[in-house]
This record gives C-alpha cells, structure tokens and sequence, in this order.
C-alpha cells in the first residue's frame, strides 16, 4: 500500500503532510473517472483493484464540498466525490510555478466563491490525519486536535500494538507460563514483557520508555486483562480488512473445520470463500465460533457473528460445507439443516479440500468408526516424526509381499503420501494392515533400543488399537461400502469436466447403495467373512466389543454372536448414514448449479454443444443483472464457442472469467461468478493459503498456548495493518483504559 500521492506534481506523503490520502474507489465507472481526471498514463493500465489497493490521492484534489469530517479524529469523501483539482503543467522541483489548474470548467457562480473555498480548504487540512484508509474506509485518524498527553498515549498504545503484532504473526505466546506459575514470581518475564524491554533498552521508542519512566515502581503498565483487549482489537482490524473485500462482492460461502480446543474450550474455525475482485477463488480464514451449548443456542450464536459483527448479509450466502467428527456432528448436522432451511441458496455441499469418502466416516456416530479415523490421525502423526519409521514400514511390507513385488512397490509408494486422507485410504488401510502392525509391533520391542520412549509408547497405543477385532470389522465395512463413492468422490475434486460428469452419476451411485441396504444380509455376510479371514491373519481372536458385553450380556441372558451384532450395530448403520448424507450433500438445488458447468466452454465442447441451462438457474435468477435476456445470451454464447476456430478452449470457471469477452455476456458472468463459490469446487493454486496457514498453526502450536486472536495472526501474517485504525479502535471500545491512570495501575 501507497503511502504518497498518485496524482502528477504531487509530493504529498501520508508521514510528512497532514494532508489524508484516499483510496482510489473499487467501482469501475469511478475508478476510471478518477483515472482519467489524473491524467497520469502510468495509471491506465492498472485494474481498479490494483488501484483500490496501491495507489492514493491526497485531500489537495478534492474541492472542500466533496470532503466532510466523520468524527474529530477522522475525515471522509462523500460517496460520490470526483478530484477534480490538479497541476497538470508545473514540475514539483519549481514551487514557483505550481498554480493548481481544475479538471473542469469553473462557472462564474463558483468562481465567485473560489476565495471563500480557498479558506475553507485550508482550514479543513489543519484538521486532517496523517493517513486516511480511503474512499470505502469512511474515517481516519487526526491527531492535530489531541493534546501533548493525548498524542503521547496514543504513540505508548502504538508501540503495544506493534509487539502483539509481531508475537502474534510469529507465533509467540505473550506468556507461556501458566496462572499458577505465574503467581509463584520465581520466572523470566512474559515473552510481552520481554520484547518490550528490549525495545526501550534498543532506544528506538521514546514513547515507551518515557511511560515506563513515569510509572510507579510497582506499576504494571499493561495488564493482561487489557493484553487480551488489544488482542482482540488487532484480530477484529485485521479481519475488517477481508471482510470489506467480501462485502464488496457480495457473494460467499460458509465453510467450517472440526472443532478444535483452544485453552480447553472448544471453538469451531470459520472459513470464508469468495471471489474477489481479481477474479481469485479463495478460501481464507475468519476466525473462531465459541462451540458449547445445544443446537439453538450454537445457531443464533453463529448467525450473530456473521451479520451482527462481520457485516455479512446471509441472503448473499451461495454455499455452506463443514467438516466434523465424532460427538459434534450431530451438533454441525443440525446447524447445516437450519441454514439450508432458513436460506435455500446456501446450498449444502462437500469441501473440496476433503476427500469424500473421509468426510462421509467422520461423520459417523459409532464408536468404532471413531477409532479407526481417530487411529488413521495418529498414523499420520507418527509416520512424520522421522523418516527412519517410514523405512521400517517399507521393510515389513517388503516381508508380507515377498511373492508379489508390484503391489509391495505401490504400497510402499502410497504409505509415503498422507495416504490417510486419500480417496482409497480404507482400501489402502486393509492391504497395509499386517504390515503396519508389524512394524509398530517391532518399534515397540525396540530391540535395538534405536527409538525414545515417545515414540515406542506411540506405537504401542496404534498396535493395541490395530490388534483389535473391532477395528479390523469396521475398517473392512468402510472399505466396501465407501467403494461405492469412491470414483465419484475423486471426480468431484478433479478437473470441471469430472465434476459436471459426477453429478451426473450420482443417481447410480445411490442406486447401488441402496441396493445393498435392501439385501443387507447378503452383503453384510461377505464382508463379516472378510473381517474374520483377515483377523485370523493377524492373530486376533473374533469377539464382540467388551464394553458392549459388560452392558448387555446379563440383559439378554443368551450368548451375542459377534456376526449378527456387527451387522445391527455396524454394517447396517453404516450404510444407512452414507445414503442419508448423500441425499443431503447433494439436493437438487446442487445438483442443477452443477449442471450448469456447461457454461464453461470445454464442458460445453464434450457435450457437443447441445446443451440447456435455462432450467437449472431458477434458484440464481435474482442474482442476474438482466435474466429476462437469459436466454437469448445463453444461445450467443453457446454459437460463440462453437464456431471459435481452431483456438483452445477454456477448462475451467477461473479460466473462463479470466476472458476478456465474457464482459460481453453480463448474465453469463454474473453466474459464474456465483457458481464458484460453491464449495466442492477446487481452488485456485494459492486459494487454500489461508487453510494450509491454519493447519500448520494447530499442528505447531500445543492447546495450552493456543489463543483465538494470535492464531488469527498468525494465520493472516501477511495481511497488512494500520497501527493508528486500531489504536482508534481500542480507545472507543475501551475509553475507560484511555487514561494514563487507568494504564498504568499498581500492583497488589
């Protein structure tokens, strides 16, 4: 971001002048109309989103009737202020010359209050800030009307900001000792404190170290309580910022991660996915949704976050997706079914950063389905600690496929990817199995004493769970029931073409499921031998699950056959949930958004143009500029692709927006632009940054020093902040804390 002037013979500079700068406005018609009054041809060939985000213009160009004062501390343009005020013929070396000559023609009434206008002006830069965010962040700071004290506490909260930003964009905990430590006085500082030392000691901070000075000797001059305030204050700036760029597209989509715990409180992380301006599908994160209480009281909560504090009007909301396991998809289930009820376009689909065969186990209720994708995690988990454990599974894999080297080599291949996560993960898991409890079997005999106690106590925890008859019986159920959506789930995470033609087979895909809930007995006796052959692989005796036992062995007063109790209590469940929640990932109002891939023109091409989306943009009518020409421009469109010539034909929603003509086809485009932010679409390369951010923030980062607002930070930590717009914010949410005396308070 610019901190200077764009226009030609302008030396303003948002540190040197008292003279605000204003954005360059994201509206195409008004940003071109600023461009041209400029007349600055290094501007031309900029987008207006490159403009909104770089480029300025100072107070100085526009007349004293476009600017008006939001508060004492702020300035603004009016929503329809024009610079029409610039020196197009003098040079910024000659100060002799510079005589201000206007874009328009001044009439004899104007020019007659010219002089009046002139004082006004300036009168009006005495009182502006040192830097304004701009044309569609409506107020910014001043400081020339504060006082000496004022201005100082102000430079003091600055430097406070500054620290949290910096510990938090680096994932640093502001204090990593705990309250009971903490009490005990015998310990180094805070990580806050510290940093804060050190910047007095380097003797770059005045403001701060003259505060320190003032203060009493027992003066705690920030208090934790106040910490988490500015916490707070820095998160809400931070995500203000992405929430503009959401709100000036209007469209998005409501994407939620497991739930997570977060100083033993669970939250649920929030995800929003737009298009933005550039045309840039992304997903970024928004932060944490407190996650305790019951169902309603979880609804109002989430839907007060998104309107009341984010801004966000949910009629706008094009999709929502969510991934949960355990006790909490109940929980996430009802809330999707509300929002779907609530506002039919939010339609409800799969996540394209999740394969679907994982989503559909997760959300699983049983408890033997829990295990085995509670297992699979610390699979994963334990495989990353050193590369020396991946080189022991090869070696037993080696040993059980002696006689077929091809399926050795493409285990082995596979267990190096997060082969866990994958489409075929269950079928993987099967064909790994006695490999794999070979292996933990022999790091936890550690014969050779080659690893930690760690790490063979690990593998102690997944042997015992992997040596288990329940286990192995749900892993084999998942595996031949997920076969079923396997192919369909890998094609909708492919190319546009794969999805279009997936939606298109969901209807055999349900009918082979429900053709194997019909015959229940059939299937479930199959899979039942499989599980018993491959436990007896393995040593491990077929029984039911203990705990059942202990509950209701003396109720029923007969001997529990493991097959019939698997197949009540597994295998029909099971099946059971998978149809049900493919029914609903996929109704009809999905269904038709994605037949009308179509509109991309090498699906188009696949289907030899012989298509018709007429019917399926019903429930996008209202979001079409004109959709009573619909049809008339789906027809040029489709005779436009189809007598292209010999030229490549666009693959994708991104590629297709990218054109150049597509202007030309308004409906077309606005559709587009409303298809692709339904969740089970792919992202763009850099799309999923935000997410990957996020991952590596939960991994890294142990609960106990997990916090909301430095997570939000860190996750964000390239987005850019304004050290003056949140010192503002603190002092209007929190005018008590403005005080000196309120900062800086003894200690008991």
């Amino acid at each position: 971001m610019s901190n200077f002037c764009a226009a030609p013979n302008c030396t303003t500079r948002s540190n040197e002048s008292a003279s605000p700068l204003f954005r360059f406005p994201s509206d195409t018609e008004r940003c071109k109309q600023w461009v041209d009054n400029c007349h600055c041809k290094d501007l031309e060939d900029k987008t207006p989103d490159q403009l909104n985000r770089h480029y300025r213009l100072c107070v100085n160009h526009f007349e004293p009737s476009m600017i008006c004062k939001a508060s004492p501390y702020r300035t603004k343009l009016k929503d329809n202020a024009t610079p029409t005020i610039f020196d197009l013929t003098s040079h910024p070396n000659n100060p002799q010359c510079r005589q201000r000559k206007r874009i328009k023609e001044l009439s004899k009434a104007e020019a007659g209050q010219m002089k009046e206008r002139k004082k006004d002006s300036a009168d009006q830069s005495k009182t502006n800030t040192n830097y304004a965010e701009g044309q569609d962040d409506p107020e910014t700071n001043d400081t020339t009307q504060l006082t000496s004290k004022e201005k100082e506490h102000r430079e003091y909260l600055k430097s406070l900001f500054e620290v949290i930003v910096v510990l938090g964009k680096q994932n640093i905990p502001l204090n990593r000792h705990t309250k009971e430590v903490q009490e005990s006085k015998c310990l180094t500082p805070s990580n806050f404190k510290a940093l804060l030392e050190y910047r007095m000691n380097a003797g770059g901070d005045d403001a701060l170290r003259k505060r320190f000075e003032m203060s009493a000797m027992n003066a705690e001059c920030c208090t934790v309580t106040q910490q988490m305030q500015m916490m707070e204050v820095c998160e809400s700036c931070i995500r203000e910022e992405l929430l503009r760029e959401v709100r000036e597209v209007r469209f998005f989509s409501l994407v939620t991660d497991d739930v997570v715990e977060i100083s033993g409180e669970s939250h649920l992380p929030m995800f929003l996915r737009f298009l933005d301006q550039a045309n840039c599908l992304r997903e970024d994160f928004v932060g944490f949704l407190p996650f305790e209480g019951e169902d309603e009281i979880l609804m109002e909560r989430l839907l007060t976050e998104v309107t009341k504090k984010w801004g966000l009007n949910m009629d706008y909301c094009r999709g929502q997706a969510h991934f949960s396991s355990g006790v909490h998809s109940s929980k996430i289930k009802a809330i999707a079914t509300k929002l779907t009820e609530m506002y039919p376009t939010a339609v409800y689909t799969p996540r394209s950063t999740c394969a679907l065969n994982a989503s559909l186990a997760s959300g699983v209720a049983l408890t033997g389905v829990q295990i085995v994708m509670s297992t699979f995690k610390k699979i994963e988990s334990f495989f990353n600690e050193a590369s020396s454990l991946q080189l022991e599974l090869e070696n037993a894999i080696s040993i059980f496929y002696q006689g077929n080297e091809e399926k050795a080599n493409d285990l082995k291949e596979a267990c190096r990817t997060n082969w866990t996560v994958r489409h075929d993960a269950f079928e993987v898991a099967v064909d790994v199995l006695e490999s794999l409890l070979l292996c933990m079997d022999s790091v936890h005999d550690n014969e050779d004493l080659r690893w930690s106690d760690q790490v063979t106590n690990d593998a102690l925890e997944i042997s015992e769970a992997l040596a288990d008859f329940e286990f192995v019986a749900t892993l084999v159920v998942l595996k031949n029931t997920l076969s079923f959506t396997r192919a369909f789930g890998k094609n909708l995470q492919g190319p546009t073409m794969d999805v279009y033609f997936a939606a298109n087979s969901l209807t055999a895909v349900l009918h082979s499921l429900n053709e194997v809930s019909d015959n229940i007995d059939v299937y479930h006796e199959f899979w039942f031998e499989e599980a018993v052959n491959l436990a007896a692989a393995l040593e491990i005796p077929v029984k039911v699950p203990r705990l059942y036992l202990r509950k209701h062995h003396a109720e029923s007063g007969t001997e529990i056959q493991p097959e019939s109790y698997f197949k009540e209590h597994l295998t029909a469940p099971v099946v059971s949930h998978v149809i049900n929640e493919l029914n609903d990932l996929f109704s009809e109002n999905h269904l038709n958004a994605l037949r009308c891939l179509t509109l991309v023109p090498a699906v188009m091409g696949q289907l030899k143009f012989n298509t018709s989306e007429e019917n399926n943009v019903e429930m996008y009518r209202s979001d079409l500029p004109n959709a009573d020409t619909l049809p008339t421009e789906l027809h040029c469109w489709r005779v436009k692709w189809k007598h292209r010539g010999k030229v490549t034909l666009p693959s994708t929603v991104h590629e297709t927006l990218q054109l150049a003509e597509v202007k030309f086809f308004p409906n077309v485009l606005a559709f587009l632009r409303v298809l692709c932010n339904l969740p089970v679409l792919s992202l763009d390369v850099d799309g999923d940054a935000s997410r990957k951010r996020f991952q590596m923030y939960l991994e890294n980062t142990p609960d106990k020093h997990r916090s909301k607002s430095l997570a939000f930070l860190n996750i964000h930590y390239n987005a850019r902040h304004d050290l003056d717009i949140m010192v503002d914010s603190y002092i209007k949410m929190y005018p008590e804390n403005e005080s000196y005396e309120k900062v800086c308070q003894p200690v008991d």
